[in-house]
């Protein structure tokens, strides 16, 4: 059960997709027109119209209500690099929207599986892959608190922003590449990103609102990482 649902228990996943429907628009992010996703215009008013509906305050930001740099540069790598995921069994891991997962099925992948612990997240993803005429398995677990499950790739957008959270991605990522997982990352250069173990594939000039970062448009690479 995702941070949302534990907060108010009676919300459940269908009176989450009718809050994302109500509340949102469905636009084409900057650098991936050809996704459709359900997008907030500002961040302001959604974070708190979601506090308002469940009666809670103290809520996780709605992430999944944005397109990020990081997701827009690896869905758009992604697409333009289709043999990284055909015929293969991908997870994206944290995947908000689910522009990244949407974005890996477009390009031939076998199966994806979306996860986010945000319960509205998995809401959602369906959501838009509905939009997409796209299959998407989407769950609510946290994937880092076990063993990575079996994949051909694992993708993450926009995952390193902070210090704790940054050292268990990399050290579940690592364990994964050490299956023999592939590994690709999108991001702006959050503060947290283990550049080290990193090889920069790609680089974007990603447009995103200056309400959510420092800039209207984001320098933002895609990086494999290094088998060490």
């Amino acid at each position: 059960m995702g941070p949302y649902l534990r907060a108010c228990g009676t919300f459940r996943l269908n009176d989450a997709a009718a809050f994302i429907r109500a509340n949102t628009n469905v636009l084409a992010p900057p650098l991936v027109p050809e996704v459709l996703l359900h997008l907030a215009h500002e961040a302001i008013p959604i974070w708190e119209k979601t506090e308002e509906e469940l009666g809670a305050l103290g809520l996780p930001p709605p992430f999944w209500a944005f397109a990020w740099a990081g997701g827009q540069a690896l869905a758009r790598h992604v697409l333009d690099n289709p043999e990284l995921v055909r015929g293969k069994s991908v997870i994206d891991l944290a995947a908000g929207s689910g522009l990244v997962a949407i974005a890996a099925i477009k390009a031939g992948a076998a199966c994806v599986l979306a996860a986010d612990t945000d319960a509205f997240a998995v809401a959602a993803v369906a959501a838009n892959a509905a939009l997409n005429g796209a299959t998407v398995a989407a769950t609510a677990a946290d994937l880092l608190q076990a063993p990575p499950p079996a994949a051909d790739v694992v993708l993450v957008g926009d995952l390193f922003y902070e210090r704790e959270l940054a050292a268990r991605v990399l050290a579940w990522l690592r364990r994964a590449a050490d299956r023999g997982t592939a590994v690709l990352i999108g991001d702006p250069g959050r503060t947290y990103l283990p550049k080290a173990s990193l090889s920069e594939l790609a680089h974007y000039q990603v447009p995103v609102t200056r309400e959510l970062e420092d800039a209207e448009i984001k320098r933002t690479s895609v990086w494999a990482l290094r088998n060490c």
